[in-house]
């Protein structure tokens, strides 16, 4: 088989050789050889096409981990899977774009509701809380995998009705250079609750008094949280109402029903 050498590849592959270094230490791009008394890297003709799906993948600015799964599949498969990373590239890139308008609105003393805003009466209940600073979404996404493990491993009893679905409060932003905090809470009959605060030392329990909601029910959408706040506080701001705070609660709808899936809304309590 003809090899090429780095530069000779570099060329063909519009990919640099630095590039090349780099793909090859992360496993992406290896080497078809590698000269032991030199170092120099060959590689073979075959690697072309692998390289320049690399090379254009890059342009989309596709992440390097979702470039390595997307070689490892068969033609037809790698097609599909880039197929769903550009659309929900696009889908991103509207909500950011729906993002840029409402800030622009809002600087004009303007603020739009965007959804369909439902209210609730939320009765007085004892929570089941464990709060902690996390970092993106990766830690949000860590620390509610270790919050409900611990609540499936030794469930405790569970409060009826709507009132007692899981919620997730978000006291501040979550992303890469916000922490949060974020508290998982977990709603118990108050019969229960001295119970529970000593058979669950990983959380803490607390009383919370009745009060109403507004709320937006996604279903099993997954929406960009900084719309559903503005679309909340303006319409709290158009209703007169006042938040109790501004912590947007994510109230999760486990299925009752095997074939179902867990839906969600997103939610401010307010007086």
């Amino acid at each position: 088989m003809e090899q090429l050498s780095i530069g000779e590849f570099a060329g063909l592959s519009r990919l640099s050789p630095k590039a090349l270094r780099l793909y090859d230490e992360m496993g992406l791009l290896i080497p078809a050889r590698v000269d032991q008394a030199t170092g120099y890297r060959f590689y073979g003709v075959d690697q072309l096409e692998p390289a320049r799906l690399v090379a254009d993948l890059r342009q989309l600015d596709v992440p390097l981990a979702e470039i390595t799964a997307i070689l490892a599949l068969t033609p037809e498969m790698a097609a599909q899977r880039i197929a769903d990373v550009w659309t929900a590239a696009e889908a991103e890139h509207s909500a950011r774009r729906e993002l840029a308008r409402i800030i622009v609105d809002r600087l004009n003393g303007r603020r739009s509701v965007m959804y369909d805003v439902q209210t609730r009466d939320v009765p007085a209940r004892s929570i089941l809380c464990r709060k902690r600073n996390v970092a993106g979404e990766a830690g949000a996404i860590a620390f509610g995998k270790e919050c409900i493990g611990l609540l499936r491993d030794r469930p405790p009893a569970r409060l009826e009705g709507p009132a007692g679905a899981n919620f997730c409060i978000f006291w501040g932003e979550v992303t890469n250079d916000s922490d949060g905090p974020l508290e998982w809470c977990r709603p118990v009959p108050d019969e229960h609750a001295a119970i529970v605060a000593v058979d669950y030392p990983e959380f803490s329990l607390r009383s919370e008094p009745a009060h109403k909601e507004a709320f937006i029910d996604f279903g099993t959408a997954s929406p960009v949280q900084q719309l559903v706040s503005e679309s909340l506080l303006a319409w709290a701001n158009e209703h007169g109402v006042t938040p109790i705070d501004l912590g947007v609660r994510i109230t999760y709808h486990f299925p009752t029903q095997p074939a179902s899936v867990t839906s969600s809304d997103f939610a401010v309590p307010y007086q």
